[in-house]
């Protein structure tokens, strides 16, 4: 496909640029001409910060930003001249969200004059104008992700649909790696729901342009004008996504929630407590579920081709202008964020680099329904500082990387129940001296220890019993699945963990448990807590009174985990380790930081994994852990009484 000929009628818009083209481009060029542009503060990670003060402000030195090229996203969308949406909010963005990790390029598609009061004019550009930015972009830039916002022709969406085709070839002949991510927000209809775009150009856009995206991201009216139906039920939701998905060609699409559904609206189905929240409902297909999961046979709770419900805050405001555009981009920029670094993995593998502290598991561990929940808290977070900047709404601010338990998303596991009750809860041994509680009415909050000691076996668990200092320990079973087995484990370790007063937790095998009697505590894998769910397990645990901790290694589990309301949240591993087969990159102290600002304060954070010693205890204290679960620093310890006591000191 080359680039087209622009017609002779359209010389007299482009003389002008003729003349300018080439002093633009040799300004551009000169290095005493560069631009400079300051990134505020406010938009940087903590991580990115330090390293800017420790190398006095020479920013050539920076690992994330300049040792490794950003990753490129293209935003092909409309102009909106207020700056509040399409292009504008979209490279906004890429550059917040991403602190500098992502470089946004644009082609247009309309422009438009408005301002926060409404459109008073559009005027589309001609195809071939579109196609020789897209050209131009496309043979200096290649995109690691595109981002496509209104399509207001069949023409455009014509040429856009075989473009996209090509990128996404030319990316697979380089590798899986090299694909981009396609997010589309089908701009159909407005806010306040008039139509944009006419009947024809929504079928051009269905048949060229929904086949070659990853991603649609349809509002609730523009769901129902793909759909020709109306959706009043959460059920219908459902169906609706699942016929989008299997007959209109994209591998998944996003409903978003930011409009009511009528029968919450006129006080029936879920009731008046679903005005509380915004849901937006994913349903992916297997191959966009399959990837980046860590055991590929098991089910998980964010397991995209499940469908999954995100539930945030709802904010009663009307300086929502931007939210479906900044979703869109956000959901792409999280994705770019990820592959980056798998990349940059990649890279370092194939020249047999050790991994450093660039290498972040939560980040390489970033796909698609992770970058929801990413896109959907930092959408949140925009629209929660948003603020009337002219005479109409205002626009979604842009905010920086998520950093708030307010605003992150959590996975419903019922998109109609909206009282959950928490797990037995737990508060760190740090805030002993507080005189907040934290309990409800069937159980007051209980301390959690400092150090969790992990054993595999009744030997190794009475001489941890016998050394002071321990107020929890975790048995798992690693050589059996017989069920009589390891209840008989169990009953004796509960006998062992009386006498000594410590609290006794099971690893993954809840029922026997419960059976068992007398156990503290349960602690559950993501996949574990799947088939827990399915088993209607989470009740028989709540019921029994068991408290619940569950493992957490990406932001898609999360936001699963934060959906069940347990009594601690673990994420690992922290360091390397070779306890056992470990399906994650090492976390890092950065992700740990995030881990702690994104869970609320009332939920106590435990680490796990590589944690050897006092000295790398305290680093995660330090970073915001309230309690580390170990193994070999206790088990393998020469003196196991000193171990823990220093252990205990470094946590305090």
């Amino acid at each position: 496909m080359t680039p087209p000929p622009l017609h002779t009628n359209h010389l007299n818009r482009i003389h002008l640029s003729t003349l300018l083209l080439p002093l633009l481009n040799f300004f551009l060029l000169q290095p005493s001409f560069a631009f400079f542009c300051p990134t505020p503060s406010s938009l940087l990670s903590p991580s990115t910060t330090l390293s800017m003060m420790s190398t006095n402000n020479n920013n050539h030195h920076h690992p994330n930003i300049h040792l490794h090229p950003p990753a490129i996203i293209y935003t092909i969308a409309g102009s909106d001249s207020g700056g509040g949406a399409g292009i504008q909010a979209d490279l906004h963005t890429i550059h917040s969200l991403s602190s500098g990790t992502c470089h946004g390029c644009s082609a247009v598609t309309c422009l438009t004059a408005q301002n926060s009061r409404g459109v008073t004019d559009v005027h589309v550009p001609p195809r071939e104008f579109l196609m020789r930015q897209l050209f131009a972009l496309r043979e200096d830039l290649p995109p690691l992700a595109v981002k496509v916002g209104m399509v207001p022709t069949v023409e455009l969406a014509m040429e856009l649909g075989q473009w996209l085709s090509e990128v996404r070839m030319d990316g697979a002949a380089g590798g899986d790696e090299s694909v981009p991510l396609v997010v589309v927000d089908p701009v159909m209809i407005s806010t306040s729901g008039h139509k944009l775009v006419d009947a024809p150009a929504k079928e051009a856009m269905i048949r060229f342009v929904f086949p070659q995206a990853d991603l649609i991201t349809p509002n609730k009216f523009e769901a129902e004008e793909l759909l020709g139906r109306k959706l009043v039920t959460t059920r219908d939701v459902e169906e609706g996504a699942r016929e989008i998905l299997e007959g209109m060609g994209p591998k998944a699409v996003l409903i978003k929630g930011g409009h009511l559904l009528e029968e919450e609206e006129s006080g029936g189905g879920s009731g008046l407590t679903a005005r509380e929240y915004a849901q937006d409902y994913l349903l992916t297909n297997l191959d966009v579920s399959l990837a980046g999961k860590p055991v590929k046979d098991q089910a998980r709770l964010c397991d995209g081709s499940r469908g999954v419900w995100l539930r945030s805050k709802r904010y009663d405001t009307i300086h929502t202008h931007g939210t479906g555009c900044t979703l869109s981009s956000a959901i792409a920029t999280a994705w770019a964020m990820g592959q980056r670094q798998r990349n940059i993995s990649l890279m370092k593998r194939a020249e047999e680099e050790k991994s450093d502290q660039t290498d972040i598991g939560a980040l390489h561990s970033m796909y698609l329904v992770d970058a929801c929940c990413i896109a959907k808290a930092y959408v949140n977070a925009g629209i929660a500082h948003a603020v009337q900047i002219g005479q109409g709404p205002g626009p979604v601010t842009h905010t920086g990387f998520p950093n708030s338990s307010q605003n992150f998303p959590i996975l419903a596991l019922s998109p109609d129940s909206f009282s959950m009750p928490s797990f037995r809860p737990m508060r760190p041994y740090q805030t002993i001296s507080s005189s907040s509680n934290n309990g409800n009415d069937n159980h007051p909050a209980v301390t959690l220890g400092r150090i969790l000691p992990i054993v595999d076996t009744i030997d190794l668990l009475q001489k941890v019993l016998a050394t002071d200092g321990i107020q929890d320990i975790q048995l798992r079973f690693k050589d059996t699945t017989d069920y009589a087995t390891i209840l008989d484990r169990i009953q004796q370790a509960q006998t062992l963990c009386q006498s000594k007063s410590v609290r006794l937790w099971i690893n993954d095998h809840w029922n026997a448990a419960i059976q068992a009697g007398g156990c503290f505590g349960i602690h559950l894998g993501q996949e574990d807590l799947a088939s827990c769910v399915a088993a209607n397990g989470l009740d028989a645990i709540r019921t029994a009174g068991l408290a619940l901790g569950l493992s957490t290694h990406s932001y898609a589990e999360l936001a699963a985990a934060l959906g069940v309301r347990p009594s601690y949240i673990s994420l690992g591993p922290i360091f390397p380790t070779s306890s056992k087969d470990v399906k994650f990159d090492p976390q890092g102290l950065e992700t740990v930081r995030q881990w702690r600002r994104l869970i609320p304060p009332e939920i106590p954070l435990v680490g796990i994994g590589g944690i050897g010693d006092e000295v790398a205890a305290k680093a995660v204290r330090d970073a915001g852990v309230e309690c580390v679960a170990v193994i070999g620093a206790v088990t393998k310890a020469d003196d196991m009484g000193l171990a823990v006591m220093k252990l205990n000191e470094a946590m305090s």
